[in-house]
């Protein structure tokens, strides 16, 4: 399957929060260059623990803060939350070309944007030295994605060369 080929629906940012939610993100990015954007992320967290939108400012704020242990334990929660609603195994490890093929064409922004965290998930590992973990989720990612749409290839190579120069 082309993860390339479909049409876009269901875009996790065209999701609506409510007002108050929406407002939240909005302060925080305000707020962002003088370093106190996360309270308004959490009070947004708190109010809507499961939206999306709220997740991916998160994630953004502690990664750009460079704090890369929050911003994996939201990739992670955000993965979670995507695995459930395409009701995919509960490991990723366990994920199979079936799995996305077998999802309805209008299911695949969903299942894109599932790949994508998992990528960010590895990537977030890869930052802080976990490089066998790293390791496993690309190349679970190079296998399901014959086509690299994902983009995993390469950062695969890289944690490749990484762990061969630990070891050199």
């Amino acid at each position: 399957m082309d993860l390339l080929e479909f049409e876009a629906k269901d875009l996790y940012f065209q999701t609506e929060d409510s007002d108050e939610v929406q407002a939240l993100i909005q302060y925080a990015s305000e707020l962002y260059s003088s370093g106190e954007a996360e309270l308004p992320l959490l009070q947004a967290f708190l109010r809507a623990p499961e939206s999306l939108n709220v997740l991916v400012s998160l994630n953004r704020f502690y990664y750009y803060q460079h704090r890369l242990e929050e911003a994996l334990l939201i990739s992670e929660r955000a993965l979670e939350l995507i695995r459930r609603e395409l009701a995919f195994p509960g490991d990723w490890r366990q994920l199979e070309r079936a799995h996305i093929s077998g999802a309805p064409k209008d299911w695949l922004t969903r299942v894109r944007l599932y790949l994508f965290t998992l990528k960010s998930v590895g990537f977030l590992n890869m930052r802080m030295e976990n490089l066998e973990l790293s390791r496993g989720i690309f190349e679970k990612l190079v296998a399901l994605d014959d086509k690299d749409r994902i983009g995993a290839k390469a950062l695969l190579e890289l944690v490749l060369q990484r762990q061969q120069a630990a070891v050199a």
